[in-house]
């Protein structure tokens, strides 16, 4: 006998919808979802609400059949289908695979990385188009008319190097060529490090490319990202800019891809997936036939070795643009003088000062004071969740930590040993901003770093009064080493030129060098008269001697040398195996029960170092171990980590951390 409640709405239809969810299960899951019978619309590439583990979060549909799944459980509905129309498809669901199983995560992870989260409301928003006077070019030198050419002729070259000293014009090249590319009809991705640094090319890529640009990074709205991946999809922009999730825009006709000061360590993502921009744009372009052309005064090392061998087709510019010469260098020896200002780099201030000009200071550490100690017994204080010390910010009254955010009151008595002989040692921007204050109290001083820049618009609205020269002294970490292009520059001076260079890094010389050789490069650009000072406490380094003489080959051919002996890359590739948790013990064991079982069945290819402590053990309340393997073959490594780790079960509160090809081993 029929059930009375049994029935077929005839005037229905159950879809089946795989979906991937962004955690890192690496299973498809099936939902279902009930329309009316005529419904014939792809739901494929759009995002979809649904119950997961007793949760709603947004999935990604990656298929849909009328078939039920031959399953013992009873298939869930879709909560809500949250978007209108796809925004992603078979190509960005291709490329969320390769990242997943390239970079330890699930495919879930992976897609909710490449895609943003922005959802368009009920009425559609569109980006109105800006309208810009027509574009003169600038004249190009005959070297820049050489890598043009290379880059837009039909060679068999696919990855090119544009290697050229600070100023010589690397930008005009890259846009000349994102410019033929456009006018044949194929699509541009254009990287940069940090594009809260770039407003000078910004301002240049609007006027050339106008309604054609779209922008993505991180300091738009989520709603404004999702509109300009709308657009893009659509084919409304041309080329697209933005920091390194960039590289995931869904461009049609991919032609050009470029990446802009392909050195930085910034297009290395820190948290899964641990992708790197310039690898995933290697993908990319053997997948689109597309070319890639990376730049940089100071390549990453393997950059550099890549293009001696021919891999990389170099094109170099060696010659200064807009009048200006590479600047007078000269190191400065702190040993004898007092800190954090030498005597000569003070008269040097005043000197342009009184010149009509402006100087720019480099020190790479913010905040007031590095650490607080005490005189009588040493004690530091230090962050509680953290193996550092913590840093004193005097506008904020707090010792800050710079890995975790912890903050807490300076101390005036020792609580180690109750002696009020407590002080304040090393030095940061804001103390170096106070003392130029008071040296020199009639100059415009500015200081840029991440602390002062946090209020929105600060950084243009500073870069933009330095620019029409209504500031004397422009002081800051990093960003003051990068898209920093103003005729009024004559002095720049590091301060402390010796801060990053003894890290327990491999990369700390590297590092050193090309930050010295970057930020020394602001000088001169328009003029014949520029200088640099490099205080230091370590004259006789190679490095410091590299840099002050901007001799990049020299310094590469000598760190060359260093790495081939201590087999570090460009010479091998890594795999960085990080073991946390809050339970040190239980760290350190879980780090050496996976070291030996890595060890049983290492590849004679295959080298391992550890398991030991991370060079800051502590972050965030979490012990850290690590594990490096080495090979000269990313696959070998690659397959014994995934045969050995892919199925190894984690002790309750034991993380780990993945990271091929890593950056840093802090």
């Amino acid at each position: 006998m029929n059930n009375l409640f049994d029935f077929t709405d005839e005037s229905k239809k159950t879809l089946y919808l795989t979906v991937l969810v962004p955690l890192p299960v690496d299973i498809d899951f099936t939902y279902k979802y009930v329309v009316d019978k005529d419904f014939e619309e792809e739901l494929v590439g759009r995002r979809a609400l649904v119950f997961f583990r007793g949760k709603k979060i947004n999935s990604f549909i990656i298929g849909q059949s009328l078939s039920s799944p031959q399953v013992k459980f009873e298939i869930k509905d879709i909560i809500e289908i949250v978007d209108g129309q796809p925004f992603f498809d078979e190509r960005q669901i291709s490329l969320a695979r390769w990242l997943g199983s390239r970079y330890f995560c699930s495919h879930g992870e992976a897609l909710s990385t490449m895609l943003p989260s922005g959802k368009a409301g009920k009425r559609e928003f569109f980006l109105e188009a800006e309208e810009y006077e027509d574009y003169s070019p600038h004249t190009l030198s005959q070297q820049q008319n050489d890598a043009v050419a290379a880059l837009t002729s039909g060679g068999a070259d696919r990855n090119f190097y544009l290697y050229g000293i600070t100023g010589a014009g690397k930008t005009e090249v890259y846009l000349r060529a994102a410019d033929y590319y456009i006018q044949h009809g194929q699509s541009v991705i254009y990287l940069v490090p940090e594009i809260a640094l770039t407003h000078q090319l910004l301002d240049e890529i609007k006027k050339r490319f106008g309604s054609r640009v779209a922008m993505l990074h991180s300091s738009i709205t989520p709603l404004k990202k999702f509109q300009e991946w709308k657009r893009i999809r659509e084919g409304g922009a041309m080329i697209v800019v933005g920091a390194r999730s960039a590289i995931f825009a869904p461009v049609e006709n991919l032609g050009l891809i470029i990446i802009d000061e392909e050195h930085e360590s910034s297009y290395k993502s820190g948290n899964s997936p641990r992708y790197h921009a310039r690898q995933v744009a290697m993908y990319l372009a053997s997948q689109t036939d597309a070319r890639i052309l990376m730049g940089s005064a100071t390549p990453s090392l393997e950059a550099y070795y890549l293009m001696n061998k021919g891999i990389f087709k170099k094109l170099e510019l060696t010659q200064r643009l807009s009048g200006g010469q590479m600047p007078q260098i000269k190191i400065i020896d702190m040993s004898s003088q007092e800190p954090p200002f030498s005597q000569k780099l003070l008269e040097e201030i005043k000197a342009v000062k009184d010149s009509g000009g402006q100087s720019v200071l480099f020190l790479n550490r913010r905040g007031f004071s590095y650490f607080l100690h005490c005189k009588s017994c040493n004690y530091k204080m230090e962050c509680p969740d953290c193996s550092v010390s913590l840093t004193y910010h005097k506008e904020k009254n707090r010792m800050q930590c710079h890995y975790c955010g912890y903050s807490a009151a300076p101390i005036t008595v020792c609580p180690n040993c109750n002696s009020y002989d407590v002080g304040y040692s090393g030095f940061g921007t804001e103390l170096i901003e106070d003392k130029l204050q008071k040296i020199f109290p009639h100059y415009n001083i500015a200081r840029v770093d991440t602390d002062s820049v946090r209020k929105k618009g600060y950084l243009k609205e500073i870069l933009d009064k330095f620019k029409n020269r209504e500031i004397d002294i422009l002081l800051g970490t990093q960003m003051v080493a990068k898209g920093l292009n103003f005729p009024g520059v004559k002095l720049v001076g590091i301060i402390l030129a010796d801060s990053s260079m003894n890290l327990p890094d491999f990369r700390a010389a590297e590092k050193t060098f090309a930050l010295i050789t970057q930020v020394a490069g602001r000088a001169g650009r328009f003029s014949k008269d520029g200088r640099v000072l490099i205080q230091t406490y370590s004259k006789d380094s190679d490095i410091i001697k590299a840099a002050a003489k901007m001799d990049v080959d020299e310094f590469y051919k000598k760190e060359l040398q260093i790495r081939e002996i201590l087999f570090f890359p460009p010479f091998s590739r890594l795999f960085r195996i990080v073991v946390r948790s809050t339970d040190q013990e239980l760290a350190m064991q879980t780090a050496d029960d996976i070291g030996e079982l890595l060890e049983k069945n290492l590849d004679s290819d295959v080298s391992l170092l550890g398991p030991a402590e991370a060079p800051i053990l502590k972050v965030a309340k979490n012990y850290r171990y690590q594990i490096v393997l080495r090979s000269r073959s990313f696959d070998k490594i690659f397959c014994l980590v995934t045969k050995n780790l892919s199925s190894y079960r984690l002790p309750n509160s034991v993380f780990l951390e993945i990271d091929p090809d890593p950056v840093s081993l802090i």
